[in-house]
């Protein structure tokens, strides 16, 4: 069978260049976790990218599953020159708009964000287990990852210092949740790690009262703490995929507490950490600035801690201009099973 997938179209045409290839990256990693190899050929019909490529015959739950590609809008299968349109659409746990609405300056593109975690979910053999899944985004700030996240119904936790960030994002969720009828129970705790207090906020919600009342729940936990205190606060349940955008360093560098904080620093200290707070067989997926921190010694690092980075060709050259300080590029590693 061959299948063409249209890839959703940027309005900024040098971004446009990096959503093919960062398409393609996904694409081929949704593909492998359903044990799938296969050239993926990029073709132009019309004014419109497609991503063709030939496989068995893909069944409704794969179609719908690569239906969630981050830039997919239209998936069809080819039959010699013609292309038949395939009835099939995402499932998504929650309206796909909630990673939009939040508008804030410096937030990172949302669907930036969903190709970086469909593809590191993607590399672990926890991929079609959602509802236990756990994603983890140590510096997740107003949490556009984490509601990139919670799309695929996943939990997850985020953890940040600043907590003016974290309470417009509790804000706008609670917001969220009411406006789309979604039965939900928000606590607050906190935890006391290192004779400090962690402040939590801990949404519990379901698409109906009926859902909720027999326990089939999603969960959203924020922390207010620095990074490295990740082991702490998921001794009792390990993250599966970490998702981080890290500091640019353009307008602030990292912090430690209050104090400025180098890159190299930030790193040395807080990889380990991610480490022990993700399961055997966790992927992790970071984005960063190649001006302000070199790959070469972020993959160095992400080594010396104790991950693997993926090394085949599809998951090079994905580094992009954003704007005039910023070149982004995507490094994702992943952890032994034993």
């Amino acid at each position: 069978m061959v299948y063409s997938f249209q890839l959703w179209k940027h309005p900024n045409i040098h971004y446009q260049e990096a959503v093919q290839r960062l398409s393609r990256c996904e694409l081929f990693s949704m593909l492998r976790s359903l044990s799938i190899e296969t050239d993926i050929r990029q073709d132009l019909i019309g004014a419109a990218v497609f991503l063709t490529f030939e496989c068995r015959s893909l069944s409704q739950e794969e179609l719908v599953y690569l239906a969630g590609h981050s830039c997919v809008t239209f998936l069809t299968e080819k039959v010699k020159d013609l292309l038949r349109p395939l009835p099939v659409a995402p499932s998504f746990y929650l309206p796909d708009e909630l990673p939009e609405v939040l508008k804030y300056k410096g937030k990172t593109n949302p669907t930036f964000m969903r190709m970086m975690f469909n593809t590191a979910l993607s590399l672990t053999p926890f991929v079609h287990k959602a509802d236990s899944i756990i994603l983890l985004d140590p510096l997740c700030g107003r949490g556009t990852g984490l509601f990139c996240g919670l799309l695929s119904g996943v939990n997850a936790i985020g953890i940040d210092l600043d907590g003016r960030d974290l309470k417009e994002a509790s804000d706008f969720f609670s917001r969220f949740l009411k406006l789309n009828y979604f039965k939900h129970a928000l606590s607050e705790r906190s935890e006391t790690v290192q004779g400090k207090p962690v402040p939590a906020r801990i949404f519990r919600f379901s698409p109906s009262r009926e859902a909720f009342s027999r326990g089939d729940v999603r969960s959203l936990t924020l922390f207010q703490g620095d990074t490295a205190i990740a082991p702490f606060l998921m001794r009792k349940h390990p993250g599966h995929v970490l998702l981080a955008d890290l500091p640019y360093g353009v307008q602030h560098a990292p912090q430690s507490g209050a104090r400025p904080e180098s890159f190299a620093a930030l790193l040395s200290r807080a990889l380990p950490a991610w480490k022990k707070a993700l399961q055997p067989g966790a992927a992790v997926a970071l984005s960063f600035n190649d001006l302000t921190l070199k790959p070469s010694l972020l993959r160095s690092l992400l080594i010396e801690a104790g991950f693997s980075p993926v090394d085949v060709p599809e998951f090079s050259g994905l580094s992009h201009p954003v704007e005039q300080a910023v070149h982004r590029d995507l490094i994702f590693a992943t952890l032994p099973i034993n």
